[in-house]
């Protein structure tokens, strides 16, 4: 095993012609409660936008998944969020999204970092889970 099968650096950028206010409260709302999976089934998330504030996945009676914790937070051009995320073995993650006005809207921009034993489906799978989130951010504006 080498640096390269333990780390992960990934990033997507979207314009979205809408004001940056208005991007930043519907990426708020889609990593929270609005985050659906592909087939449109809740995945039960909740944000709490706020420094410190988690990011889990509540399955109802007390069962639940830590994904990480609001690391920084400046709306409406900065969250921030680090934990294990949906991985479930040795793995931190940090999670950067930074929007900017432009002209005739909004850029959009995730970078996601992880270290650690990350599974290769997991991998896999980084890449259309941030194109899935970006595209429903994206939907809810057209």
């Amino acid at each position: 095993m080498d640096i390269a099968d333990l780390t992960l650096d990934i990033e997507q950028h979207l314009e979205i012609k809408a004001d940056i206010g208005d991007v930043f409260r519907r990426m708020l709302y889609r990593f929270g409660e609005g985050n659906v999976r592909p087939d449109g089934e809740t995945l039960n998330m909740i944000l709490e936008p706020w420094p410190g504030g988690r990011w889990f996945r509540d399955r109802g009676n007390g069962i639940g998944h830590l994904w990480g914790h609001v690391q920084t937070i400046k709306p409406p051009t900065l969250l921030e969020l680090a934990g294990p995320m949906f991985m479930s073995y040795p793995a931190i993650n940090h999670v950067e999204v930074k929007l900017e006005q432009i002209s005739g809207g909004t850029r959009l921009s995730v970078r996601h970092r992880c270290v650690g034993m990350i599974d290769p489906q997991h991998r896999q799978s980084f890449h259309r889970g941030w194109s899935h989130q970006l595209g429903l951010i994206q939907n809810d504006f057209q």
